[in-house]
């Protein structure tokens, strides 16, 4: 089985080599994620509770849908992949891209680009990414980052600080 191969990049997102995703992770290399938001017309948020058997933050809420841009792929198309891979929707009529968040420990040493779009589900979940999803009220979520709930991805806490001062900039 070939391992599934990502970007290395630098400290300005320049690509410097393509090499393994556990390679990468295992020496805390700089690469690349996309993580969505799913709001739904309530404007609740969709949270997935990441599989236990995930070698990162297993058992953990998170976005949406995340995951590691491949090798050769862009950041928009990633977004796209990923939101039909793991919740089995195409969100492309609302996806709009909303900020990008730099390499750091609390991200993973992940560029993490971020999106947001609107759909009411129903969603077909991946098992083996996924335990769980739930919709989650944003103040509620908010509270919950403010109190660093540790049932939340450091990712995740990072980017909703993120969104949060966005949203009321």
């Amino acid at each position: 089985m070939n391992p599934e191969l990502i970007p290395v990049v630098d400290e300005h997102d320049v690509l410097i080599e393509n090499r393994p995703r556990k390679e990468v992770h295992r020496l805390g290399l700089r690469h690349r994620a996309v993580h969505i938001l799913v709001f739904n017309d309530l404007g609740q948020l969709f949270l997935q509770k990441r599989a236990l058997t995930k070698d990162i933050n297993a058992g953990l809420w998170d976005t949406s849908a995340a995951g590691h841009v491949d090798a050769g792929e862009s950041y928009d198309a990633c977004a796209h992949r990923e939101t039909i891979e793991e919740l089995g929707v195409c969100v492309s009529a609302t996806l709009r891209y909303l900020c990008k968040i730099s390499a750091k420990p609390e991200t993973g040493m992940e560029f993490v680009q971020v999106y947001r779009c609107q759909h009411n589900g129903p969603f077909i979940l991946e098992a083996t990414e996924i335990d769980d999803g739930q919709w989650f009220n944003t103040a509620d979520i908010s509270q919950r980052v403010a109190n660093d709930d540790s049932s939340l991805t450091d990712t995740f806490k990072t980017l909703w600080l993120k969104f949060q001062k966005l949203a009321h900039a």
